[in-house]
């Protein structure tokens, strides 16, 4: 009898702690399948266009860390250069639009979309955060004859000004077509292959003038090798308070360098809203903040937001998109 019941307890025994195994296996499924989708879950690759230790490379370097810290997870940089960014567009097109995939962006971007010379076009891409709003300056050499916005003006008029720029085609050719389609005077362009090389060629005397940004031109502008005669820019340029921007002067031309970040439009809202609030969260900190102010721009004003940067995008890839059909540089 006793052996009976020692064997009966046994079995109950045994179904209770079946039982609670079966039980506490149920309660970690879903766990680990929690874990699984939280996002992120693995390292995120941001894809570069330009070369490592250029300005797209080094922004990039001020807010990755912070960043990566935020999400848990690491942030590495991929390069895919060639092709004015389409070899970077085709990379991004390649992947998953699950979020792990960011591209750096700048006007670049937006020239190669509107010549159709990319897999991708503006509607493709969503816009995370934008890091960097660097204005442009039309300057002249420290002792140029022109001292004045009306003075750029007249001799604009009196004959064709050779103005410098990057590449045909570029963020400087664009933007002093629009201008100078406001202001109704004609320009040749020269390109030069660098933003660097353009303002040396300033300094030489080699060309009459050029369209710079505020970063790489606040320097010689201080020390008075150039001269900033007016502002491309919404507003005016707090550490240039004496330069009136062109839209006072009845030239409503606003012309920027911007660095920012998009995803393909199809990654899921839930995704883009956990990046943005990261990458925001680290563009807020001292290190990034900080290399804005020596780059002579302002942290309220540079970092933006998911809605106003894709917002953005879409109204710079139109304005890109008018001024390369007037320029006769589509794809053919």
């Amino acid at each position: 009898m006793k052996s009976q019941r020692a064997s009966q307890n046994y079995r109950i025994l045994s179904c209770r702690m079946a039982g609670a195994l079966v039980a506490g296996m149920m309660v970690a499924v879903p766990s680990a399948v929690v874990a699984q989708d939280a996002f992120p879950s693995e390292q995120i690759e941001i894809i570069s266009h330009a070369s490592p230790g250029g300005g797209t490379d080094q922004t990039i370097r001020m807010w990755i860390d912070a960043a990566s810290k935020s999400l848990g997870q690491d942030l590495v940089v991929v390069y895919k250069q060639g092709g004015a960014a389409r070899v970077a567009h085709e990379y991004l097109a390649s992947r998953p639009a699950d979020g792990y995939t960011l591209m750096a962006t700048t006007e670049t971007h937006l020239y190669t979309m509107a010549r159709g010379m990319s897999p991708l076009g503006i509607d493709d891409v969503k816009g995370v955060a934008r890091a960097m709003q660097d204005p442009s300056v039309i300057v002249v050499r420290g002792d140029s004859d022109i001292k004045d916005y009306d003075g750029l003006i007249a001799a604009s008029k009196e004959k064709a000004l050779n103005w410098g720029v990057a590449q045909v085609g570029g963020t400087e050719h664009i933007g002093i077509s629009r201008w100078a389609d406001q202001a109704g005077v004609e320009y040749r362009v020269v390109p030069f292959g660098s933003g660097g090389e353009m303002i040396t060629a300033l300094r030489s005397g080699a060309i009459d003038a050029t369209l710079a940004n505020v970063s790489e031109a606040l320097g010689p502008i201080s020390d008075g090798d150039l001269r900033a005669i007016v502002a491309l820019s919404d507003e005016p340029i707090a550490d240039l308070p004496d330069v009136p921007t062109a839209a006072s002067k009845g030239h409503n031309v606003s012309v920027n360098t911007t660095r920012g970040y998009v995803v393909r439009a199809d990654t899921p809202p839930e995704k883009v809203a956990v990046l943005e609030a990261a990458l925001l969260e680290a563009m807020g900190g001292e290190q990034f903040t900080t290399y804005l102010k020596n780059s002579g721009l302002d942290p309220a004003t540079s970092v933006a937001g998911s809605e106003a940067w894709d917002a953005q995008l879409k109204k710079a890839y139109a304005e890109a998109a008018e001024a390369i059909e007037k320029l006769g540089l589509e794809k053919k």
